[in-house]
């Protein structure tokens, strides 16, 4: 009898960071089958440390109690930097899926280093909206972003290694990427009133770029992810938790990219559960993301399985983030 639980396993970046070549081999080829079905990976030995996620976390939610009054002033819109307000996006739009909008509220910051195309520049790297009531919410983010950004570069380069590609395929795209972070809050019903049908804190989607690293807190309201039972997948099923671990999911660049050998890992957020009902959760998401401009085409076979025709990285992007937006 097949086990019905998500292949989903927990990578230790220690050994593949060592670099004995036993071990960085066998690291690569446990991604590559973890990617090649669920679309989802935890990863531990990553080396942040779990007191800076805690304080991003503390001073987050002390703007997210704010009253609306106070929060609206830093009002944005989906792919933009501030906050976004309950009913601000539906995530299940993306994939055709008519659900209400989300139940959460959302900080979301970005790159902001200038760049030389003036029109590249003044869509994608808007200077960040810091909340001026939360003073220590800039500098706590601004690490992270740096840990995050770290963390990438060492996990593209094991992506490209689990490939049999050059270790920079995928990094050599990101000398001035558009990553996006949010940090996603959500709150019991007390705050969003009961949910509707169909509605979750998240609804079901994948996420766009290359690469999302996720921290996130258990709950029973918490992430699922879907394998296609027609593949042998159970299904909607509770994603694995570890709380030293980061949750690392393939967006849909970078399955096209590896020609839909890796999946786009599909997942939802479940509503505040009916048996408890005040569960608060807050997940902090870091988006990967190229170089605007950057030409993504599949990897031709035998690496790749299907064959996309080339995409511009950012029109994509740009096209989904429009596609979530609820008017």
């Amino acid at each position: 009898m097949s086990d019905p639980r998500p292949r989903i396993p927990t990578i230790d970046l220690r050994p593949w960071l060592s670099g004995d070549p036993d071990a960085r081999r066998e690291t690569a080829r446990t991604v590559d089958r973890a990617l090649r079905t669920a679309g989802f990976l935890l990863v531990t030995g990553h080396g942040v440390d779990p007191a800076l996620c805690a304080a991003v976390r503390a001073a987050a939610r002390r703007f997210f109690l704010l009253p609306v009054e106070a929060k609206r002033v830093y009002e944005a819109k989906v792919g933009g930097r501030g906050w976004l307000g309950p009913g601000a996006e539906a995530n299940g739009y993306s994939e055709g899926t008519e659900t209400p909008p989300d139940l959460k509220e959302s900080l979301t910051f970005a790159t902001h280093e200038p760049f030389a195309d003036p029109v590249v520049n003044a869509e994608w790297y808007a200077p960040n909206v810091w909340p001026g009531e939360v003073p220590e919410l800039r500098a706590l983010c601004e690490e992270y972003l740096r840990e995050m950004a770290a963390l990438e570069k060492r996990l593209l380069s094991l992506l490209g290694h689990a490939l049999g590609l050059e270790p920079d395929f995928f990094s050599r795209h990101m000398d001035h990427p558009t990553y996006g972070f949010n940090i996603n809050w959500y709150p019991g019903t007390e705050v969003i009133g009961e949910p509707r049908p169909g509605q979750f804190r998240i609804g079901p989607h994948t996420d766009f770029g290359t690469v999302t690293i996720l921290d996130r807190q258990a709950g029973k309201g918490g992430l699922q992810v879907y394998t296609d039972p027609a593949q042998g997948g159970a299904g909607w099923q509770d994603a694995p938790h570890d709380p030293a671990a980061f949750t690392i999911n393939i967006g849909d660049l970078m399955a096209r990219w590896t020609g839909d050998r890796w999946r786009s890992g599909r997942h939802r957020v479940l509503p505040p559960p009916s048996d408890a009902p005040a569960e608060e959760l807050m997940s902090l998401v870091y988006f990967g993301e190229c170089t605007p401009g950057t030409l993504v085409e599949s990897v031709p076979a035998p690496v790749g399985r299907v064959t996309y025709p080339p995409v511009d990285s950012h029109v994509y992007l740009r096209e989904k983030l429009d596609s979530i937006t609820v008017d």
